[in-house]
This record gives structure tokens, sequence and C-alpha cells, in this order.
């Protein structure tokens, strides 16, 4: 049996078990007290860091990996595209430059040398460029989702998260039905279960 060691709130763990349920893999999630780390999975992966894959004893504990994998095994509606190097160059673009701004705009008290409204600002050029992505379809690349979308969802939830009014009043009007439609899902909403 699979066993995915991951954390509810955490959107590394939330886009692995999306594309895991999405896969239709077989896995029993093992919730994991981020203050009391099992000691099974950090035997296993000992940066202790969430999610942590023990695929039938391959450990793979990088979220995109995971993902991967999984849709190796079943990928029924097409998420990765034929391998479109945009996939990458989305995930690429949210992991390492949007996830900085992401952290510092919803941390901000810990980040005092700018206020809060740089790092949202900061953030938002990413928001805008996904919005225009999003003109004349109801997904980033394609016609359905994709493995862009669900690697990027968890991210954007947060960011719209830390001031939903301010998010609500954005002119990102299609990034804002994008995301709806994934929170709304049956996808989202399952593997959010508690």
């Amino acid at each position: 049996m699979n066993t995915l060691y991951s954390f509810r709130r955490c959107p590394y763990a939330m886009r692995a078990r999306m594309a895991l349920r999405y896969s239709g893999v077989p896995v029993e999630i093992v919730e994991v007290s981020l203050k009391a780390k099992p000691a099974e999975m950090l035997a296993i992966s000992p940066k202790g860091t969430v999610p942590v894959l023990d695929a039938d004893g391959r450990v793979i504990d990088e979220s995109l990996e995971i993902m991967r994998w999984a849709l190796a095994q079943n990928d029924p509606d097409n998420w990765l595209l034929g391998g479109d190097s945009r996939i990458a160059e989305l995930i690429e673009a949210n992991d390492q430059v949007f996830k900085v701004h992401l952290n510092r705009y919803k941390y901000a008290e810990r980040y005092p040398e700018q206020p809060m409204e740089v790092y949202r600002a900061e953030g938002a050029v990413f928001l805008q460029s996904l919005n225009e992505l999003l003109t004349g379809r109801d997904y980033l690349l394609t016609e359905h989702p994709s493995l862009a979308d669900i690697a990027l969802l968890p991210f954007v939830r947060q960011f719209a998260h830390v001031d939903r009014e301010w998010f609500a009043q954005t002119p990102y009007v299609q990034l804002q039905a994008w995301l709806q439609r994934f929170l709304e899902s049956d996808l989202f909403t399952s593997i959010m279960k508690k």
C-alpha cells in the first residue's frame, strides 16, 4: 500500500493529494502534526517536510515528483499535455518567485523591511499574468485542467485568503472564477476533508 504523509493545509501536500486522487492511485493518507512528526516518516525522509510518499518502498519527498509519479500511473484527462514546456515554466515561476512574495505577504510581520501592501503588489504581478492566461478559457493552458492548474491552485488560494475582501475587489475576474471553480470541485473538496 502507498502511504502519503501529509498536512491538510500545506499547499505542497494539497497538490500532491489532488494528483494522487485524480490518478486513482490507492493511498493511505497519514495526517502529520508538524510539532510531532511520526518517526516512520522521519526514518524515510529525514528532512521532515510534507508531503512524503512511500510508494511501495520508493520514497518521494517533493510534491511535484509525487504529482508526476501519480500521473505516470494514470492521467485520464491528459494533465501532462504531452510534456508542454509551459507547465514547467508556470510551476517554476510559482514555486521560485510567487511563493516568496506569498510568504512575505502572508507573514508580513516577519518581514518589516516593507509594508504588507508592497509584498501583495509584488505577488499581484503573477496573479495578473495568470488572469491574462485565462482570457477566453477556463484553465491556464488549455480547455481542461492541467498539471499547471493543480500545482498553482493551493498557492493562489493561499494568497487570495490572506485578504479575501481585497482579492474579491481585484480586476482578476477570470482568476477569481478559476479559483472558485476549483474550490467547489469534487477533487478539491475530497482532498480537504478532515
